[in-house]
């Protein structure tokens, strides 16, 4: 199978050639780590690639036979290495499958390697000191996202059609809307944490993936989704498989559109002027769209603290866990600038304070939940700009503490956080771009606890009314020779 052949299919239509014996799964894995050859000088988007040990069999389920690459962050590969972008973690080596692994073999998937993250997954672009920076395939100057920015580059790029995600506050949205991809984050609940935590970042942590199709994503989901023994919680099983919903009418839908974001970051105009041009595509398609003002039951500065605390006592908690296991000191020879202030402002954080926080989560989700009465989407653009240069990110980052990094993130990405507090399901769609530099431009669709079957009908039909898939970045494995 050529490449060029192989980057016109996506995962879903890769298993199918496979069914169908017109290729063999090792030669659809032999052309994506040839994509992969071809891209990744280029974006350092993979840390390495390795190859696969499972052999699925043909037809099996809708995936059987696709490539996929995991992120270096939430799964564990056994005896391959699981480093989290750290040198704190560097050399790990997994001596067992992670549940979440096991599922996504069951799933008939060919894991060829690992993505890249930022340090301990926190930030929201890829530039991890341990591998370098990620690059943006539709501009190499450019920020991928993050912190699942490698496997955004990755698909966009054509290495792979689809590849796992995780996101804590926009950390599978922010490189899909930067990448051009459709990436949707689950509802709290829907995929098992454990079983080594019951929770990631308290609820706020999801599994996902990141594709160039809808029914890429949707495939993935019924192939993960569903509670482990000893799971906390668990969201209720859809009625149908999410892979049918694609294909099913949305109805007309009530919309309600956020053009401003909590905090009051101005949208850059390309953004806003993207968002414009999407209401109009709603409503060309029967639904009913409205500006809405909605609150987070809570100011902003209190909502950027709770989430302040919560996350960095989660942090220092691992830190000190992964040190201990590795005897190695959490100092500058182990730990990025920011990571330290983050692990120092963890330790400080007390356990009123740390209560005190989840009660804010509790009133940001209720306050949410009262609006999805209302409406049955909010829609925001996913982030407020066009992706920043490499390095912008860290700018003065040195003189930051921990709260100061986490209200860094919350002002580069206001519209995401708020979803993962609630635990409701929201998706990136690459829906437009901009006229000026080409570059794609993601719109933030979010629904009601559980409701993820609504999303993908949604998503389903912008699909069809305005289709991504055909654009191409300028690193396209297509494109390129080894």
């Amino acid at each position: 199978m050529r490449v060029a052949e192989y980057v016109r299919f996506d995962a879903v239509g890769l298993a199918e050639l496979v069914a169908r014996g017109e290729v063999t799964p090792a030669e659809v894995e032999a052309a994506a780590r040839e994509a992969a050859q071809r891209v990744n000088p280029r974006i350092n988007a993979i840390v390495e690639t390795w190859p696969a040990d499972d052999r699925p069999s043909p037809g099996a389920t809708p995936l059987a036979g696709a490539p996929f690459l995991i992120k270096d962050f939430g799964v564990s590969m056994a005896g391959r290495r699981t480093e989290l972008g750290s040198r704190l973690a560097g050399g790990n080596v997994a001596r067992a499958d992670s549940s979440l692994m096991l599922r996504f073999r069951r799933a008939g998937l060919l894991t060829i390697g690992r993505t890249t993250t930022p340090e301990l997954a926190y930030a929201v672009t890829t530039e991890p000191v341990l591998y370098g920076p990620t690059r943006n395939p539709w501009n190499p100057r450019l920020s991928a996202g993050g912190s699942s920015g490698g496997a955004g580059a990755a698909v966009a790029s054509g290495a792979v059609p689809l590849a796992h995600a995780t996101d804590a506050a926009g950390s599978l949205r922010i490189p899909a809307a930067y990448n051009g991809l459709f990436g949707l984050k689950p509802t709290r609940g829907r995929v098992s944490m454990g079983p080594d935590v019951d929770e990631g970042f308290n609820g706020l942590a999801v599994h996902g993936s990141v594709s160039r199709t809808v029914r890429d994503s949707a495939a993935l989901l019924d192939g993960i989704r569903g509670p482990e023994p000893g799971d906390p919680y668990f969201a209720e099983q859809p009625p149908r498989p999410y892979a049918e919903e694609v294909a099913r009418p949305p109805g007309s839908l009530r919309i309600g559109v956020l053009p401003r974001a909590w905090g009051g970051r101005r949208t850059a105009a390309p953004v806003a002027e993207a968002l414009a041009r999407t209401v109009r595509l709603l409503e060309s398609l029967g639904h009913r769209a409205e500006e809405v003002t909605v609150g987070l039951g809570v100011d902003w500065e209190e909502f950027v603290l709770a989430n302040a605390r919560l996350s960095t006592a989660n942090l220092a908690a691992s830190v000190d866990e992964l040190a201990a296991a590795f005897g190695r000191p959490v100092d500058s020879s182990t730990l990025e600038p920011v990571t330290l202030a983050a692990h120092r402002y963890g330790r400080g954080v007390s356990g009123v304070e740390f209560v005190a926080a989840l009660t804010v989560r509790n009133r940001v989700a209720r306050s949410l939940a009262g609006y999805f009465g209302t409406y049955d989407i909010l829609l925001t653009p996913t982030l407020p700009e066009l992706p920043p240069a490499l390095g912008a990110y860290a700018e003065g980052a040195e003189a930051l503490d921990g709260l100061g990094w986490i209200d860094r993130l919350n002002d580069r990405s206001p519209f995401t956080t708020a979803f993962n507090v609630a635990g409701t399901p929201a998706m990136s769609v690459p829906v437009t771009a901009d006229a000026a530099t080409g570059l794609p431009i993601g719109m933030q669709f979010a629904a009601g606890y559980g409701l993820e079957g609504l999303l993908f009908r949604l998503a389903g039909q912008l699909e069809q009314a305005q289709p991504w898939s055909g654009r191409t970045p300028a690193v396209w494995a297509g494109d390129l020779t080894t």
